[in-house]
């Protein structure tokens, strides 16, 4: 018998019948150590499935499980409303904010009562509210990293002119306003300087993260404008904390002659923060210059002086998320190292914890308090007051600058944006208890309508000014105009001369647009020049290798498929080329019944599942993402499945179905601009027996008598297909393919996937 192949078995056999033996003779032998006297035995009367709903239901309201179960509910309430939001084209953050307000006793306390009290009862709010505080803290920490200091000091003049125009206008008017409605409003034993200093910088604040996302996504980063409204919002920021942090030492210390010490040692604080803790930090920062990850120790280093900081300013009496926000912004300002660190910690501070702090304010406003008609009028006065002394004084004091009237209005609309910024302030009022529940309800309102607000005032200044230059733009246009849109640099330069294959000759009268759209979550504002170079790179070498001009257009969006289908509808394209993506559950039931794609969780898939518009047991031969674009595009579209692609000189195009003609109109254009050999394939004989098709084509080789010829499908074999360069194919005949003639997909070459342009 051969022993070795048992030996493994016999081993583990012998090692747990051995210690098996061991346990359980410990366990007989300490029954005898018990005093008996002292044991308590549990009497049993229920049933076992009683006990064990018992233990169930304990388990359910242990600190542990509600905090989690909290956590689940948050994040699923602030990412749904948050993506319903970026489909009506508003940042996501106003949807993580109505997230919050529905969760609190506004709407499900309100009408929910003992939903609400299980799922958010009173004793597990402390853990909440101090998750929630390193939430904010790794916040403004990114908020901080964020900012660039150098653009800051270039544009330093003009940026602090605007900026603290549009701090010191609201400041003033929030000072007025506090003279009206301190007797009623104001919590009792608070001094009218105090609560007219907490309204006055919250009607001061900007979001500079929300301002930044719209600059981006609204493509201002490369213009003046977005230069300077970034440059304002970063001085707004920097100047508006500051305040704060004066504005709480001397809400703490009750008079400005009592908090002067406090004042002095935060001033001392930033000088040290300057002076040497940024040195030291440049230096660590030089030492990963060139590194692509940063090593435990460096995170450890940072994360202790951004600790130290915070530490340090809440006991020095000016809150710690101040010292959060200046640790992120003497961090080393080279940009490839503020981005690695920061994809560290934004995931959890963004996702995770932020949402936390949306909720935990959502329980703090009780919208049901404003109950009578003139509390209404005075929210409403609050808004008017906020939009006039923001918006009006940021544009004013552009205009005074020399800035156009249009450029002016926009900066006025960003500079508005409050944000989660403003339900920071908020908070920080409402802890120190300067705000009483009535008029932190009416602020938290004021942030959520000035933050919405933003978009459409955008689109009207648009509008207003929007020019007859604008209007006309591409109306008489007569050249081809080729839009192709990649989302990495190889597949930009692979659609380049795709693009180029289908119009080299035609000169003066084609226009390539090569487009890039990128997630606004991998891009941050520092470094998207840099970014934005990088995917253009290979494109632009192709170009010049080419010979061809091609115009470049990069985009940060929230919204990749509307944004990209917007552009293709409303550019006056004749065709938009694309590269077939893969989804991360393709094909699976799984992602059939969910929606899942690369993107994690796509509602609108799902809501299409649900309607019936979409068959979950239907394999498509497109990603998720393609079908949306397919379906959405007014223009035809090119989808290439590349293998191995190079040229265009041999193409073949098998037609199934007789309104597949439409493709020889694209061979025409592959055989006066690259010369290309075409053969036709009649798979399923429909053109032998159509004389219109058959007309088509004549007239094709009465042009170019020795570019197009016929195949027999029955004698198509593998050498013919290793041949070709590229297949042409109706979206239609590209899913008989799949279904009919799979084993040609081993041995096909690179494929375009054409959509009828009718």
């Amino acid at each position: 018998m051969n022993w070795g192949k048992y030996k493994n078995i016999i081993f583990y056999i012998a090692t747990i019948a051995l210690f098996s033996c061991l346990i359980y003779w410990f366990l007989i032998q300490g029954q005898t150590l018990e005093d008996k006297s002292s044991i308590i035995t549990k009497t049993i009367t229920d049933t076992t499935w009683d006990n064990f709903l018992e233990s169930f239901k304990t388990n359910l309201h242990h600190p542990l499980a509600i905090l989690l179960a909290q956590i689940v509910t948050i994040i699923f309430s602030a990412r749904l409303l948050g993506w319903v939001c970026i489909k009506i084209k508003q940042p996501s953050v106003i949807g993580e904010m109505v997230a919050g307000i529905i969760l609190g006793p506004s709407l499900i306390g309100m009408h929910f009562p003992e939903f609400s009290t299980l799922l958010f009862p009173k004793e597990s709010l402390g853990n909440q509210q101090f998750l929630s505080q390193i939430g904010l803290i790794l916040f403004m920490y990114i908020v901080g990293m964020e900012l660039d200091l150098s653009v800051l000091r270039k544009k330093a003049h003009d940026a602090v002119v605007i900026s603290h125009a549009s701090i010191i206008f609201p400041f003033a008017l929030g000072i007025g306003l506090s003279y009206f409605i301190y007797q009623e409003f104001a919590p009792d034993g608070v001094q009218f300087i105090s609560f007219a200093l907490f309204i006055a910088i919250a009607m001061s604040i900007t979001a500079f993260p929300v301002l930044a996302r719209i600059v981006q996504e609204r493509n201002l980063q490369k213009t003046k404008l977005g230069t300077i409204v970034i440059t304002c919002a970063a001085a707004d920021d920097i100047t508006a904390w500051c305040i704060l942090a004066a504005v709480i030492a001397i809400v703490k210390a009750g008079s400005f002659t009592s908090s002067i010490y406090v004042i002095i040692m935060a001033i001392a604080y930033v000088f040290l923060m300057i002076k040497i803790v940024r040195p030291f930090l440049k230096r660590i920062g030089d030492l990963q210059s060139g590194k692509s990850s940063i090593s435990k120790p460096m995170v450890a280093i940072f994360f202790l002086t951004l600790i130290i900081s915070a530490y340090a300013t809440e006991v020095i009496g000016i809150h710690a998320l101040f010292g959060a926000f200046m640790a992120g912004a003497i961090m080393p300002e080279n940009a490839k190292f503020r981005t690695l660190f920061i994809d560290k910690v934004e995931d959890v501070a963004l996702v995770l914890l932020l949402p936390l702090f949306f909720v935990f304010t959502g329980l703090r406003t009780q919208i049901g308090l404003l109950n009578e008609g003139h509390l209404w009028v005075t929210a409403l006065l609050i808004i008017i007051i906020a939009v006039v002394g923001k918006f009006a004084g940021s544009a004013l004091a552009a205009k005074f600058l020399g800035i156009n009237w249009k450029d002016s209005l926009t900066i006025g609309a960003l500079m508005n944006t409050r944000g989660l910024m403003e339900l920071i302030v908020l908070n920080i009022g409402y802890d120190l208890g300067v705000l009483s529940p009535q008029i932190f309800a009416m602020m938290v309102i004021m942030a959520l309508f000035t933050t919405f607000m933003t978009g459409p005032a955008l689109d009207l200044i648009n509008f207003i000014f929007k020019s007859k230059k604008d209007e006309d733009n591409g109306e008489n246009d007569s050249k081809y105009r080729l839009l192709l849109s990649f989302d990495n640099p190889e597949s930009g330069s692979i659609l380049l001369r795709l693009a180029n294959a289908f119009t080299h000759k035609m000169n003066g009268n084609k226009s390539i647009t090569a487009m890039n759209i990128a997630s606004i979550d991998e891009v941050h504002t520092y470094e998207i020049e840099g970014f934005e170079n990088d995917q253009f790179k290979n494109v632009i070498e192709t170009s010049q290798e080419l010979q061809v001009e091609v115009v470049t257009l990069f985009k940060a969006s929230t919204d990749i498929e509307s944004d990209l289908t917007n552009i293709s509808n409303k550019g006056n394209y004749d065709l938009l080329l694309i590269m077939l993506g893969k989804s991360m559950y393709e094909g699976s039931l799984l992602g059939r019944l969910f929606g899942f794609t690369t993107k994690i969780i796509n509602p609108e898939k799902l809501l299409n599942t649900v309607k019936g518009k979409s068959n979950i047991f239907n394999n498509s031969p497109f990603d998720d993402f393609t079908l949306q674009i397919l379906d959405k595009t007014n223009i035809p579209v090119g989808v290439l499945v590349e293998k191995n692609f190079a040229k265009v000189d041999k193409i073949f195009i098998p037609i199934f179905y007789l309104n597949d003609f439409y493709l020889f109109e694209y061979a025409k254009r592959l055989i006066n601009n690259n010369d290309s050999q075409i053969v036709i394939v009649d798979v399923a004989g429909k053109i032998k027996n159509n004389i219109e098709i058959k007309e088509l084509i004549r007239s094709i080789q009465h042009v170019a008598p020795n570019h197009i010829t016929f195949h027999n499908e029955k004698k198509i074999e593998k050498d013919f297909l290793n041949s070709q360069d590229l297949m042409l194919i109706s979206n239609k005949s590209w899913r008989n393919l799949i279904d009919t003639k799979s084993y040609w997909l081993a041995d096909i070459p690179s494929t375009l996937i054409l959509s009828n342009p009718v």
